[in-house]
C-alpha cells in the first residue's frame, strides 16, 4: 500500500504541473504515455503471434501521427481523416503477403493492430483537443473516472456483497459499481456547473452518468485482456499500479464516449 501511494504522490506531482502547463510538454508526455501503451498491447502474447519489428516501428509511427494529427480543432469540428485511415489498412495488412513463417504476422496480427492503433491514437489525440479548448474539460473527465474507480472501491469494501462479473473481475461488486456510478456523476457535475457552463444540471448529471458507466466498461473490458492473456498487470512501469492501461484503461473510454456525448452539450 505505501509503494502504491508513494507511486501516486509521485504521478501527481510530475504530471499535474505539465497538464495545467500544457503545450508542448503536455504534447511530449502524451505521446510517450501512448507509444508506453502500445508496447503493453504488443506485450500480450496470447492476443497476437509475433510481430515483426518493421512493422512494430510502422505501427510506433503510425501512432504518434494520429495522436497528432489535427490537435487544435474544435471538439465540435472533431474528425479524422479518411486517408490516414486507407492508409494504415494498407500499410499493415500487405507486409502479412511477405510473412512465410508459420504463425509469424497474419492477417489476424494486422487487423488486431490496425485496432489498437485507431483506439489509442483516436483516444490520446482527443486528450490533447481537449486540453487546447479548456483544461477544465480534461479536469471534468478524468473527475469522472477517478470518482467512479474510488467510490466503486470503497462502496464494495462497505457493502459488497454481489460479485459483478466474477469470471472477468472477482473483487468488483454491483453495490462498488452503484456507488462509483452514483458518486462518479455527481461530484464530476458539479465541478461542470462550476467551472466550465452552468447549463442545465440534469443535463450534465445525465452526460456524467453515462460517462461513469462506460468508464466501469472500459475498465471491465481491459481485465478482460488481463484474463485472456493470464497477467495481473500490463507492465510493472509503475510500482504498486501496474501498467499505463492499467491506469489509463477508463479515461480511454471516458474520453472516446465525450467526444460523442459533448454534441449534445
Amino acid at each position: 500500500m505505501l509503494k502504491r501511494i508513494i507511486s501516486a504522490a509521485v504521478m501527481l506531482i510530475v504530471l499535474v504541473p505539465i497538464l495545467i502547463a500544457g503545450g508542448r510538454a503536455f504534447y511530449l508526455a502524451v505521446g510517450i504515455i501512448a507509444l508506453l501503451a502500445l508496447k503493453e498491447i504488443l506485450d500480450l502474447k496470447k492476443s497476437h503471434s509475433r510481430i515483426p519489428s518493421g512493422v512494430t516501428l510502422m505501427a510506433m509511427a503510425a501512432l504518434i501521427f494520429l495522436v497528432f494529427y489535427e490537435y487544435n480543432v474544435d471538439i465540435f469540428s472533431y474528425g479524422l481523416n479518411h486517408l490516414f485511415f486507407a492508409l494504415i489498412l494498407i500499410l499493415f495488412l500487405i507486409p502479412t503477403l511477405f510473412s512465410y513463417k508459420n504463425g509469424e504476422y497474419i492477417t489476424k496480427d494486422a487487423f488486431y493492430l490496425i485496432g489498437v492503433i485507431i483506439l489509442l491514437g483516436t483516444a490520446f489525440n482527443a486528450i490533447i483537443v481537449f486540453r487546447n479548448m479548456n483544461l477544465y474539460y480534461l479536469v471534468y473527465l478524468f473527475l469522472v473516472t477517478i470518482m467512479t474507480d474510488t467510490f466503486a472501491l470503497v462502496f464494495g469494501m462497505l457493502f459488497g456483497h454481489h460479485p459483478l462479473a466474477p469470471l472477468i473481475s472477482p473483487k468488483k461488486t454491483i453495490e462498488g459499481a452503484i456507488g462509483g456510478l452514483v458518486m462518479g456523476s455527481i461530484i464530476p457535475s458539479l465541478f461542470y456547473y462550476n467551472f466550465i457552463s452552468p447549463i442545465p444540471f440534469y443535463i450534465i448529471f445525465i452526460i456524467s452518468l453515462l460517462l461513469s458507466f462506460v468508464s466501469q466498461l472500459g475498465d471491465l473490458l481491459f481485465s478482460k485482456i488481463k484474463r485472456e492473456n493470464e497477467i495481473k498487470d500490463f507492465s510493472n512501469l509503475i510500482p504498486g499500479h501496474g501498467g499505463i492501461l492499467d491506469r489509463f484503461d477508463s479515461i480511454i473510454f471516458v474520453v472516446l464516449a465525450y467526444v460523442l456525448l459533448i454534441q449534445f452539450i
